[in-house]
Parts: structure tokens; sequence; C-alpha cells
């Protein structure tokens, strides 16, 4: 597929998936998510050179992250004399997918924050496994001032992090929340000065890339599931997972590497 407003690519085992509509600060149209779509599954379906793939980074071109859904985009556009397009179907067909795919990928998400995150652009942001932002970023939830709630996922995810009280706080002011108080407030994983986002992000990247993929999206798994369970059904549902993993390979080889005392060699087929 050739990608009109995305960048996709692979370095050895890192995956760099890139919004590339800089012009419009990278707001969703429905040809981004068509083209976000088939990359992530090119990714998950793991076939040729993105096999070797351990972590995907998330980022973006120019000055903001995403500011969200263009509104001039024609699947939502307004059109003289008719109704407006309806916006749970758009959440149905473009939003609800793209954070599903990310949540459920087969390798850990870093997403790349350089600049303004609005709407639509924090939840894409959230869905990934964790989020490094630049001191100059910021992350703001204005669905209110158009008469909407949070979506793609944020009215879930920003109150678990942030608790009610800040969220709902975001979410009616629609103030800007700046990327020192997110990560302070735990809304992301870091903020690092603006110049060293790029060597941050690739020396994270370069880690996770190290670890055994695998057990990182068990790990995911079970942090994204514990809010549904009580503690007996997470329980259960942790000793599923540790059954599965203490059989892998890779398990084999991190215990064998800890007691011989040298680096740990994991699976990377």
């Amino acid at each position: 597929m050739s990608y009109q407003t995305i960048e996709f690519s692979a370095q050895g085992p890192v995956a760099h998936l890139t919004l590339n509509r800089p012009a419009k600060f990278n707001a969703f149209t429905g040809e981004m998510h068509t083209e976000l779509r088939h990359a992530l599954d090119t990714l998950q379906a793991a076939q040729g050179v993105w096999a070797a793939v351990r972590v995907l980074v998330l980022g973006a071109h120019g000055k903001g992250f995403c500011a969200g859904q263009d509104l001039a985009d024609p699947e939502i556009a307004f059109k003289a004399g008719e109704p407006p397009p309806s916006l749970g179907a758009v959440v149905e067909r473009n939003y609800a997918p793209l954070v599903e795919r990310l949540t459920q990928l087969r390798v850990p998400t870093i997403a790349a924050v350089q600049g303004i995150a609005a709407g639509a652009g924090v939840s894409l942001a959230l869905a990934c496994d964790m989020v490094v932002a630049a001191e100059a970023a910021s992350f703001m939830l204005p669905f209110a001032k158009i008469g909407l709630i949070p979506d793609t996922g944020a009215s879930w995810a920003v109150p678990q992090r942030l608790g009610l009280a800040r969220a709902m706080g975001l979410a009616l002011t629609g103030h800007k929340l700046p990327a020192a108080k997110a990560a302070e407030w735990g809304l992301i994983w870091q903020c690092v000065p603006t110049d060293d986002l790029s060597q941050t992000v690739q020396d994270l990247a370069a880690q996770l890339s190290q670890l055994p993929t695998h057990a990182i999206v068990r790990t995911r798994q079970a942090m994204l599931a514990a809010h549904a369970h009580t503690l007996t059904q997470h329980l259960a549902f942790e000793g599923l997972l540790m059954h599965e993993l203490g059989r892998s390979d890779d398990y084999i080889e991190g215990v064998t590497a800890f007691l011989e005392k040298r680096p740990a060699r994991f699976n990377r087929t």
C-alpha cells in the first residue's frame, strides 16, 4: 500500500509509524485511519521484515503530535440542508478499531509526543504502552467546547490514570496539561527536554527490543484487564498467564542466564 498520510518503516527490531499531515497538525482523516489500520495489520501479521520487529514507535512529523479529528474531513463535514453525519458510526468504523489494534498488538508500543496532543490525539498516545513527551508537548481534551465527550477511550483511560477529579477538570475546562505536569500526575511515563526526545525514545525502544516480547504483551494484557476483575478473579487470571509463560523458552533462558550470571539471549523468531 502506498501511504499518503503516514510513514511506516522497520529498522531491525524497531518499527516506526509516523503521522504525516504536519500542515494539519496530523489531524485524523478517513484516509489516515485506513492507512493506520493497514500498517498495524501488516506489523501484526509478522511477515518478511516485519517478523523481526519487537517494538513499535508511534510518532509524528511537524510541530504537533495529533490535533484529533480533522473537522473538515468529508466523513464528518456538514452538508447544507442535511443532518450531521453520525459520529457514533465514525467511532465504530475508525477510532475503536484503532485503539483495539494498538492495545492488542503483538509488540510493545511507545508514543513519542513532540507537540500538542488534543482530543483523539491524546487517546492515540494513551493507547500505547508507554508515552514519552517533550517538555514542549501538552495534552488537551477540548470535546466539551464543541458539545461532545472525550472518546477513543479517553473517558476510560484518563480517569484511571489521573483519578476522577483531575480527569473531570481536564475534560470540562479543555485546559492544556503541560507534559511535565502530565508526567507528575501519572498520565504519561516520562517528560524529557525537547532536544532529547528522539534519543530517549530510541534508547527505550532498544531496551524493550531486548526483552522477551511475549511477556511484555502479557503484562499489558494483565494490567488492562485488572480494573474489570475482583482480586480473586485477577489472581486466577495471573495464574493462567504464569502457567503459560512459566513453560516458555524465554523463561527458561532468563532463569538460566541469571544463574549463569550472563546476559539473557531471548528468542527473536
